[in-house]
């Protein structure tokens, strides 16, 4: 039975919300608590991104079957004004917003997959996958 949670993103209350809806997806589908808080800490962030470049959008939670392997699903869509530059975006220490650039590199790096979809105009949809060891 696949488990689904839309969070809407509106607002740093929202970023609160859909971190500990994420942790909770993810302990009850038996992720460590060291994997949950990882999980946690990327959808934390790419809420982040939604409230401070788009504005308004939402996260996605799904549970997802591998082949030999249960994992989590996040989509973050926003219908911001894109990313002009994905590749400059995902370098560390990139920034548009006067921060330290961690953002988008460092989700990557919390997570076994990552793709990233914007024409720079129309938004942007970030999926991430773990996979419970």
């Amino acid at each position: 039975m696949d488990t689904e949670i839309k969070v809407p993103i509106n607002s740093d209350m929202d970023i609160v919300i859909a971190r500990q809806e994420g942790r909770t997806l993810a302990i009850s589908l038996g992720f460590s608590p060291g994997d949950a808080t990882l999980l946690a800490t990327a959808i934390s962030e790419l809420a982040r991104n939604i409230v401070t470049y788009a504005r308004a959008g939402d996260i996605l939670l799904t549970r997802i079957n591998g082949a030999a392997q249960l994992g989590m699903q996040v989509v973050a869509r926003d219908q911001g004004p894109g990313i002009a530059d994905i590749q400059q975006a995902l370098r560390d220490g990139f920034s548009t917003s006067g921060s330290l650039g961690l953002g988008l590199p460092g989700v990557r790096r919390l997570v076994d997959e990552f793709q990233i979809v914007s024409d720079g105009t129309s938004g942007t949809t970030v999926t991430i996958k773990k996979w419970r060891p």
